[in-house]
């Protein structure tokens, strides 16, 4: 329904010069010479121009000189510098129209051509997740807050590594191109080191360097770790996340809480432990969501929370994709409006089927 709306906006808006030419002229001819319509024939060409390329725009303002030179004559105007007056403004107009229409067209060149660099930095940021990784189906969703983009400060990515399916999720503090870049290199410190690092908390101390070295002053990124690897639970180090929510088989949700929750990543310099590796039962047959808080903090009209423990029955759907979109949507409706902070979320479901770490198959992002 809201992409047909502003299509049916444009519709009108390309019809309106006609339309608009019509009335002056019936108006005309009905009011007569002594009411001095003849130079709104000018808005014409002048509607054409917003919403036209410079030839549609010119070939209205031809029009519109060819009708005001008809009424003009219709109106004996001619005798008088009036109906040359009017002539002027219409071709002046039309000028400035075709003007407008050029600059514009080339702003939308543009703004098409960043659109395809978002695009590509989306793929390059935020690559499609494996759909399997050792044992674990996987599916993601991300929602920006910044309209009709696609990407912001919210990161995920899953690699299957040596020492097993070794995922992140996280939020980045603030918004905008700042909070991209930031994403990016943590995303690019972690497939580097989540190969290389034998336990997760080297991962996490080598995250902490490389986010420390990059940002300044007080910004940090909230973040999660997770591993799963031969046996059937899941290592998590929190830094500062919301903490994932592990459904049972039974469909009971429980919520993986570490012993004690760590500052940051990017605040390790301020003093303080880092995190604790903590371990949950992760079975065949059990989900594990992992999200950022602009899910949980998604308020409705009267200021209430989105209640995910109550919305973890939504995840029942057997394919992981289709479960989690419906999950989004509820996380939508709930807000009833426009998201206020970018929202990721990433599913992994223990499957049981992988005979090693390294295999995985990689789909696009849900």
């Amino acid at each position: 329904m809201t992409g047909k709306r502003p299509r049916a906006g444009l519709a009108l808006l390309s019809w309106m010069p006609v339309v608009v030419m019509s009335v002056v002229a019936v108006a005309d001819i009905v009011a007569g010479p002594g009411v001095g319509l003849l130079p709104l024939v000018s808005l014409g060409p002048a509607f054409a121009g917003l919403v036209g390329g410079w030839r549609r725009t010119a070939v209205i303002g031809g029009a519109a000189l060819l009708l005001c030179v008809g009424l003009g004559l219709y109106d004996g105007l001619f005798e008088s510098r009036r109906g040359y007056t009017a002539m002027a403004s219409v071709a002046g107009v039309t000028g400035v129209g075709i003007a407008a229409a050029v600059m514009r067209s080339g702003r939308e060149a543009e703004l098409a051509s960043v659109r395809s660099i978002a695009e590509v930095a989306q793929r390059v940021l935020l690559r499609p997740v494996p759909l399997t990784a050792g044992p674990l189906q996987a599916a993601v969703s991300y929602t920006s807050a910044v309209a009709e983009a696609r990407i912001g400060g919210d990161l995920y990515e899953v690699v299957a590594s040596p020492h097993g399916v070794r995922v992140i999720v996280g939020d980045v503090q603030g918004k905008g191109l700042a909070a991209v870049e930031t994403a990016a290199v943590v995303l690019g410190a972690f497939r580097e080191a989540a190969h290389d690092e034998p336990d997760l908390v080297g991962l996490g101390e080598r995250l902490e360097r490389s986010v420390a070295r990059e940002l300044e002053g007080e910004k940090f990124v909230t973040a999660i770790l997770a591993e799963v690897g031969a046996e059937q639970e899941v290592v998590l180090l929190n830094y500062g996340h919301p903490a994932p929510m592990v459904v049972r088989c039974d469909g009971v949700p429980v919520f993986a809480q570490p012993p004690a929750y760590a500052l940051p990543l990017g605040l390790g310099a301020h003093g303080g432990e880092g995190p604790k590796p903590h371990r949950v039962s992760f079975a065949p047959g059990e989900q594990l969501l992992l999200y950022t808080d602009g899910v949980t903090e998604a308020r409705d009209r009267r200021g209430g929370f989105y209640p995910l423990a109550e919305r973890a029955h939504l995840l029942k759907d057997p394919d992981a994709h289709a479960a989690l979109a419906t999950l989004r949507e509820d996380v939508v409706r709930h807000a009833a409006g426009p998201p206020h902070d970018d929202a990721a979320m990433l599913l992994l479901r223990y499957h049981g089927h992988g005979d090693g770490h390294g295999q995985e198959k990689t789909g696009p992002v849900g």
